[in-house]
């Protein structure tokens, strides 16, 4: 019989296990599910798990179940504290806790023998509830058992909150799918399993005599021209990306799925193999635009093991915040576990593995326009400088925590590694402070001084045979001679940046009727928000061959002047290079915002989720007929019509 990594780990070295199999029998047992009480050094069982789902476990693909959906009107009845919640469709009750604006929730049901929760009398704070079989009590601000104390923690249910202000209880099913098929660890040879890092979040693995390779991004910018590689790649990094046996992308952002990176290995190897998750936007929506050439892209569901040898097998897993997009992996060769959470705001809906023998995760945050690209209003430089610096620090906190409950055996921060570069963009570099690996690693010996920390740099290497052998050994992570390159020091900013301005002269831009064919490509409407763009020079000054234009969005029309109506409003400028070029190819706008390639002011002061999303993530996967616009725009000849004469001049002096 074979048992988990964490069993076979904790009964190598000697500490006690109680209850691992469920006997029914002497010749008959069932795996379960345990919990590591780490003050006293024992697992206790949780649940039993029946031999069906381990064994067949795997065939099915994991997916997200509605549980419980709630209106506009349910959601803002919603008090402070505790709410009890029963679903109309099968009458089961779930519990949902606010803070403020925040909402937590789990099933009425208790982790010790699964009775339901009433109303803690004793809790004045509304933050408990009891259980009616044994009184067991459970903090839901926490999700954590209070008496008896250090005993559970409740599995929580992802709370996604809908466009129309209602929200829906989700959960992943299965919840924990790397149970399926548990692999007893095998004793790793010296140099039979490397870990070598590359850049921000590209990281080759080698595992025995295979190579798998992490989001490359080697070369070129990513969202447009607003980020660039921090660190200098190895000077043979190109090669070992077209010698990799599989890749594996995680999400379309462009600095994890970089076109000019993958035009490389599209020249070399076209028909490697890359594997990717069965998002609902697909990662490689842009191929066949981008002109790259991959001939072998492998989507597949989640929660399913892939198995590449008798020895190494991996699988891809959601996000509980973005699962349309993001995704994250785990590796495992030989019963060690890899697990690369990448981008993912709450991977697998929060559930994750424990003991795990590494664990990377992003660290540096940044990674939005917001507030750094906002002004008036509250958004002075103080301002921003407040929020950024208690952004960064929870972040931080967040990071160095999930790590303590995890206890991977290594842990490692990558993918925060990039540079807003470009001298433009001056005042993004030294106003978006981002964390530093140090520090968090720092914070992890703080708080679980038995985890080892890594804080890699370009073409060190992690030999995990070694690591997981002796922690302290100085062979074990191999770092780049000192005389090596580690921070670029130069960018090719001028081929990329031509590239995005080409889009300038294009002739669909001499008929101010594309204005009306990009946004009803769009096919956003419907929604009262009227939106002003504003193309702009590099530092965000207006120019006079640029337009300035109105996008009322509630019946998609193109007023020269603000409606009388009540109506949010948003003022976007836009460099004109980078926005021409997003509308000529139908890019998302991640390239605009995350790129920090506009100036944003709104009124009121609140984030329009349904807007950014749209055109963030759900834009069409092609991008707009051009040819079709040039056959069918006006046979008058727009481009003598002064566009003072059309409301759409850049005079920046509409209102």
């Amino acid at each position: 019989m074979r048992w988990c990594p964490l069993i076979h780990r904790l009964h190598r070295e000697g500490i006690s296990v109680e209850g691992l199999w469920k006997g029914r029998g002497d010749d008959c047992i069932s795996p379960c599910v345990v919990e590591f009480d780490r003050s006293n050094f024992v697992l206790r069982f949780v649940r039993s798990i029946s031999l069906k789902t381990v064994f067949d476990g795997a065939m099915a693909s994991q997916i997200a179940k509605v549980l419980l959906s709630l209106d506009a009107e349910a959601v803002g009845s919603l008090k402070e504290g505790v709410n009890f919640k029963k679903s109309p469709e099968d009458g089961k009750c779930y519990i949902i806790f606010k803070s403020n604006n925040d909402l937590k929730a789990c099933k009425n049901q208790c982790k010790h023998q699964g009775g339901l929760f009433v109303k803690d009398v004793e809790d004045l704070d509304a933050m408990t509830v009891k259980c009616t079989k044994h009184n067991w009590k459970l903090n839901v601000s926490t999700m954590k058992y209070v008496n008896p104390p250090d005993s559970f923690l409740q599995d929580e249910l992802e709370v996604e909150m809908l466009d129309d202000g209602g929200l829906q209880l989700v959960e992943l099913s299965p919840v924990d799918p790397w149970m399926a098929d548990p692999r007893e660890p095998l004793e790793l040879q010296e140099g039979e399993v490397k870990v070598t890092y590359l850049t921000h979040a590209c990281m080759e693995l080698q595992l025995g005599e295979r190579r798998f390779m992490f989001d490359p991004w080697l070369k070129g910018p990513a969202f447009a021209r607003g980020w660039w590689l921090l660190h200098e790649p190895p000077a043979d990094a190109l090669d070992r990306l077209c010698g990799a046996d599989l890749i594996y992308i995680s999400h379309m952002h462009s600095d994890h799925l970089s076109y000019p990176t993958l035009k490389v290995l599209a020249e070399r190897r076209p028909d490697v193999p890359i594997y990717v998750g069965d998002t609902s936007r697909p990662v490689f929506w842009y191929l066949k635009q981008s002109q790259v050439k991959l001939t072998n892209i492998k989507v597949i569901p989640f929660g399913v093991w892939q198995n590449i040898d008798e020895h190494l097998r991996f699988m891809i897993l959601m996000d509980g915040v973005h699962p349309e997009m993001d995704t994250c992996i785990i590796v495992d060769y030989k019963g060690h576990m890899i697990l690369n959470t990448v981008d993912c705001t709450r991977p697998n809906g929060g559930r994750l593995p424990q003991y795990v023998d590494v664990m990377m995760t992003d660290f540096a945050g940044g990674a939005s326009g917001f507030p750094v690209t906002f002004y008036r209003g509250k958004y002075s430089d103080s301002w921003k400088a407040e929020f950024i610096k208690n952004e960064r620090k929870k972040l931080l906190n967040y990071k160095a925590t999930l790590a303590k409950s995890l206890q991977p055996r290594i842990y490692c921060p990558f993918a925060g590694y990039f540079v807003e570069a470009h001298p433009s963009d001056r005042y993004i570099k030294d106003t978006n402070i981002k964390n530093s690996a140090e520090d968090l690693n720092a914070l992890i010996n703080k708080l679980a001084p038995a985890i080892k920390t890594w804080t890699p740099q370009p073409g060190a290497v992690l030999d995990l045979g070694l690591a997981l052998r002796d922690p302290t050994s100085s062979e074990a992570i191999i770092n780049p001679p000192a005389s090596a390159k580690l921070y670029k020091d130069s960018w090719e900013f001028d081929l990329y940046v031509n590239e995005l301005n080409s889009a300038i002269k294009s002739d669909i831009f001499k008929h101010q009727s594309w204005i009306q064919f990009y946004y009803t490509w769009a096919g956003f409407q419907n929604y009262n928000l009227v939106v002003r763009v504003i193309e702009t020079d590099d530092k965000f000054e207006c120019i006079t061959d640029g337009y300035d234009y109105l996008v009322d969005f509630l019946d998609l029309s193109f007023p020269t002047k603000r409606p009388d109506r009540e109506h949010a409003y948003l003022e976007i400028k836009n460099r004109i290079g980078v926005m021409r070029y997003v509308v000529l190819h139908g890019c998302l706008w991640d390239d605009l915002y995350i790129g920090f390639q506009n100036r944003v002011s709104r009124d009121p002061d609140i984030y329009h989720h349904k807007f950014w999303k749209h055109f963030q993530a759900e834009l069409p996967l092609c991008r707009p007929d051009w040819e079709q616009f040039r056959k069918q725009v006006f046979t008058i000849d727009e481009s003598t019509i002064p566009l003072s004469d059309t409301g759409m001049g850049n005079n920046c002096a509409l209102s």
